[in-house]
């Protein structure tokens, strides 16, 4: 850089008074300029260049570009958290899909069981504002950390928890594996975003959705295998429950000793130049309460957040109250009411993978999450008028079908939250459509559980499908603007710049210009 373009930049635009003394000021800073470069070597002015400007930098104006590169460690952190992602999941589930054995082991009402899952929902929403901005400041090691060691913990307090009498054991151990999914679920698009290239970064976020997908397919299937139906032998019930809880913990302690070797913050390299040109740290000037402002400044992610909380809340409360459904309509089939959920999610992982690898091939997010939303809206439908057929076959097919797009859907909505809202942090964006999902959750798993109850479950999936075709109403009003992919593709002029500068349009710390330069997808 020559001397005088770098006394140049110190000289603020606003502080000209008119072309021809800027002009003047300008010639008599370049000849000091040069003086100063004669006496000094360039090595020592680049050494002297404030880092905070230096970081500022465009990568055209350093030495050199930025070096990007992908490490196969990348692969060991996501399947570490995956894997401790599936156990949180798994215990989500495994008291509502055995609900009926539960209800007579502690002698409470299904409403009680109902609430073991909703304290998942509930306790997100109050702690992923702290839990997003820890991982902001501290980063993924530390996020981590926590959502693994509270898991392990949560799992060993249900070991206390076997006893007729002991359901407050129970549900203080669900409290915390709950608390402990505040860390877990808003970390796919970070480890997608900071260890993934950006031609596999959708689908290593839909393989990190997936294994808490994996975890409810196995809360669905084992706990019926694990814990029969024997109401005249509640001592064998112990026992059953007892092998179960066990167990947890101790894959849970094993994952978190993994978790501590395995996972770090992120590589030595950037994986992409969408985040090379990004702060490897928050900057002094960054500010998580402006990041929320400014999220909530975006119609699109507006939009996008009341539709992903539809959808996702819609399957929570239908996986929360399958058993429920199943039962209502074919007595005694606890075991095939787990495959039938088995069922439901497995396909919704097929969909998962084939929708991450559709979207890295063709970032065509708004048309895939709009085609993906009428296609779950169909398919609950079809599972809603179909249930009471007495063909259990019907149902399995139904629900497989249901599951490919309902499931399919969550990363598709993570990713293209990224994309809609790039730069901000990855995970404070994940976060909010989580908190979404549960803020819907809980009411629609409260309301078509009373439906259920009340009169059949075909009045409670109808108003499921109902809210469903709100959202495909909302999903086409999204403005797709894929702000992510513009700056991997080098259409987006996006770049860390100081935030003194008033004139400028700064995104907490990063400067976002006018967005007709961004790549857009065609609109419907």
């Amino acid at each position: 850089m020559v001397a005088g373009e770098l006394l140049q930049e110190h000289v603020p635009a606003c502080e000209a008074a008119s072309a021809d003394k800027t002009d003047s000021q300008y010639q008599d800073l370049t000849n000091v300029a040069i003086h100063v470069t004669a006496l000094d070597s360039k090595q020592q002015a680049d050494r002297e260049l404030p880092p905070d400007e230096e970081e500022a930098m465009l990568p055209s104006e350093r030495s050199e570009a930025p070096k990007t590169s992908l490490y196969c460690r990348r692969f060991a952190v996501l399947t570490i958290f995956s894997l401790y992602s599936l156990v949180n999941a798994f215990q989500w589930i495994q008291y509502s899909i055995i609900a009926n054995i539960f209800t007579h082991y502690y002698s409470v009402t299904n409403v009680m069981i109902d609430w073991l899952s909703v304290v998942y929902m509930v306790c997100y929403v109050p702690l992923i504002f702290p839990a997003t901005w820890l991982l902001d400041w501290k980063g993924l090691r530390v996020t981590a950390l926590l959502g693994a060691g509270l898991n392990c913990v949560g799992a060993w307090m249900k070991c206390a928890s076997v006893g007729p009498h002991l359901f407050w054991v129970t549900m203080v151990a669900q409290v915390v594996c709950s608390v402990a999914q505040v860390f877990i679920l808003g970390l796919p698009s970070r480890i997608a975003s900071v260890w993934f290239g950006p031609r596999e970064v959708s689908t290593a976020c839909a393989t990190a959705v997936l294994g808490n997908q994996l975890g409810v397919a196995i809360g669905f299937l084992l706990p019926p295998v694990l814990v029969p139906n024997t109401p005249e032998d509640k001592e064998l019930m112990s026992r059953n429950i007892g092998i179960m809880f066990y167990g947890t913990a101790a894959i849970s302690t094993l994952l978190f000793i993994l978790t501590v070797i395995v996972i770090q913050d992120r590589p030595p390299l950037p994986p992409s130049q969408a985040q090379a040109i990004l702060p490897t740290s928050p900057t002094e000037d960054y500010s998580y309460k402006k990041s929320i402002i400014n999220l909530f400044r975006n119609k699109a992610f507006i939009l996008l957040l009341l539709s992903y909380g539809i959808m996702t809340g819609s399957f929570y409360s239908v996986s929360t109250l399958l058993n429920q459904m199943i039962i209502a309509y074919y007595k005694g089939e606890e075991l095939n009411a787990g495959r039938i959920g088995l069922t439901l999610v497995v396909a919704g992982m097929v969909g998962s993978i084939l929708c991450g690898l559709w979207l890295d091939y063709t970032k065509t997010y708004k048309m895939t999450t709009l085609v993906v939303y009428i296609l779950s809206f169909c398919g609950m439908l079809v599972f809603t008028f179909t249930l009471n057929l007495k063909c259990l076959l019907v149902v399995f097919f139904t629900a497989g079908a249901l599951g490919f797009f309902m499931t399919g859907y969550l990363p598709i909505g993570f990713e293209f939250g990224v994309e809609i809202t790039y730069p901000e942090s990855e995970g404070t964006s994940s976060g909010l459509l989580n908190a979404f999902a549960q803020v819907f959750g809980i009411v629609f798993t409260f309301i078509q559980g009373k439906l259920t109850t009340d009169y059949n479950p075909q009045v409670g999936n109808i108003f499921i499908c109902a809210w469903i075709f709100l959202g495909i109403i909302l999903t086409a009003l999204i403005k797709s603007e894929l702000k992510r992919h513009g700056a991997n593709m080098g259409s987006s002029k996006s770049q860390p710049v100081p935030t003194e500068c008033a004139s400028e349009k700064v995104n907490n710390g990063v400067r976002l210009e006018s967005s007709s330069s961004l790549s857009r997808e065609t609109s419907l």
